[in-house]
């Protein structure tokens, strides 16, 4: 007996499969080491490094194309796996590894504007562990892998936010970030050992067979495991109330770590949310569907408002507003999750949301990007600064623009448009009626401050204006986004057809 039960314990690896987060993780620790041997001026070097493997990662993803594919099965029962490279990981995994690509160059040219006060090997080394972690975690089919890659995405993240030596608006934004995630992973794993007490498995599909039959001396506590489970992830999602730790953390932290947290960030909590309604809880949609209605609601009005009362000679406006932006974005992404718990296809629903999550996260990167560029002259980074910067730099003013009204979902930023269409129809679909209402409400106060933002750039400067001068890496940065966010603008089919098919 005891024989058979550890020959199903045996499982088998699938390297292929793996191959993506393993590269990041793997890229890590060279880093780590190489920082030790190399003399200052040469540790330039592992800045590109690291851009080579998370480049080297994203195209891991290519051989994986051909089929699903599931590694770490308990043998005998191929549908009990821990990792699992579908169409929904492979996905995120590239939305993951791309904004990770990004803000890798925008750091390097950051890091040696600031390299008194960053060193370089621990910052390369805990942005590639940390991106290890959130490739892993699209893959992850189990609660304690999935809570395991959690943990390895955000704990390097709080790190990369008080890097910065002797900054104190930094270290207090890593304390808030710091604080704000413990809590949530807390709440967490509190909800996933009730979870596991209730059916007496980690396996996502175990679990969803099982909480649909649950005894019922045993049904509160599987449903408060739910609830628990559901609040530590809202917390990683920046949904309201749990957002209160974005605006400083973005404005503390150096401005490519706030770009990889505004994408790749919400990226990992997003997906984390997915995995446990859509695939571990279904038979709670009763529970998570209306509680997920109502955090979208209040998540976008509360980030929209937010963004609208950002003053534009207030020091870090930019920023803040791009923070705030963020927090109204994710009450747009939570709507088709929400929608899911109604839908007769919740499939469809989640591939609205991951649409939405890759017209974001190139447009959103791009707006970091220029604002990357302005605050090398202009420290304060204010949203008055960015006054006639077309007059300065053409080319970059008309970039933001673009990106601006992506986000607003004007054309020409077409995607942006679409992207909102799918989402504001899942909603529908599923008779959210409201929701739907509240989304275009939401949608016409963002018009305000994207576009008075927008035609700033076009006034006519103030006083002496600023040349921008703009290092390769972030000319590299700008470019891929402006690339991305015009092809898809372009050619939305290539994102939106998620949409229609769902992913898992």
């Amino acid at each position: 007996m005891s024989a058979r039960l550890a020959e199903s314990l045996v499982q088998s690896v699938d390297w292929l499969a793996i191959a993506p987060p393993t590269i990041a993780a793997a890229v890590a620790l060279v880093v780590l080491v190489a920082d030790l041997f190399l003399p200052e001026p040469r540790k330039a070097v592992l800045g590109w490094v690291s851009v080579a493997g998370l480049a080297a990662a994203a195209l891991m993803l290519l051989p994986l194309l051909g089929g699903d594919r599931s590694t770490f099965c308990l043998t005998g029962d191929t549908h009990a796996c821990s990792y699992t490279a579908d169409r929904f990981t492979l996905v995120i995994q590239f939305l993951v590894l791309g904004g990770a690509l990004l803000a890798a160059l925008l750091s390097v040219t950051n890091l040696d504007d600031d390299r008194r006060r960053v060193p370089p090997g621990e910052f390369w080394f805990l942005l590639l562990s940390s991106a290890a972690g959130a490739a892993l975690l699209p893959a992850s089919r189990d609660l304690a892998t999935l809570v395991v890659a959690l943990e390895v995405a955000s704990l390097p993240a709080f790190a990369l936010v008080g890097i910065r030596h002797g900054d104190k608006r930094s270290s207090e934004a890593a304390l808030k970030f710091f604080l704000s995630s413990v809590t949530a992973t807390a709440v967490s794993l509190m909800g996933i050992s009730f979870v596991y007490g209730a059916t007496g498995s980690l396996y996502l599909t175990q679990v969803a067979q099982r909480l649909a039959h649950v005894d019922g001396q045993l049904h509160t506590l599987a449903q408060t495991g739910v609830v628990l489970t559901l609040v530590g992830f809202a917390f990683k999602t920046a949904a309201v109330p749990f957002h209160f730790w974005v605006p400083d953390t973005y404005v503390g932290a150096p401005l490519p770590v706030a770009a990889y947290l505004s994408v790749v960030g919400k990226a990992v909590g997003f997906s984390g949310l997915i995995l446990v309604t859509v695939v571990a809880f279904p038979s709670y949609a009763d529970v998570w569907g209306p509680a997920l209605a109502v955090l979208a609601a209040l998540t976008m009005t509360v980030g929209n408002v937010g963004a609208l009362r950002q003053r534009a000679t207030r020091a870090y406006s930019a920023v803040r507003l791009l923070a705030w932006s963020s927090v109204g974005q994710a009450g747009y992404l939570l709507v088709p999750i929400a929608a899911a718990g109604y839908a007769e296809d919740p499939q469809k629903a989640i591939g609205s949301t991951v649409a939405y999550a890759l017209m974001y996260a190139a447009v959103n990167l791009g707006a970091f990007a220029v604002a990357a560029l302005v605050g090398r002259t202009r420290s304060a980074n204010r949203i008055s600064d960015y006054r006639g910067l077309y007059a300065t730099n053409p080319l970059t003013a008309l970039l933001l623009a673009f990106f601006l009204l992506c986000l607003a979902g004007l054309p020409p930023g077409v995607i942006g448009l679409f992207a909102k269409v799918t989402v504001f129809s899942a909603a529908v679909d599923a008779g959210l009626g409201w929701l739907a209402v509240v989304m275009a409400v939401n949608v016409v106060i963002a018009l305000f401050y994207y576009l008075q933002w927008t035609a700033l750039l076009f006034r006519a400067p103030e006083g002496e204006p600023a040349r921008h001068r703009v290092p390769a890496p972030l000319t590299a940065a700008i470019a891929l986004t402006a690339v991305l966010g015009v092809a898809l603008s372009g050619a939305p089919q290539l994102v939106l057809r998620f949409a229609a098919t769902g992913l898992f």
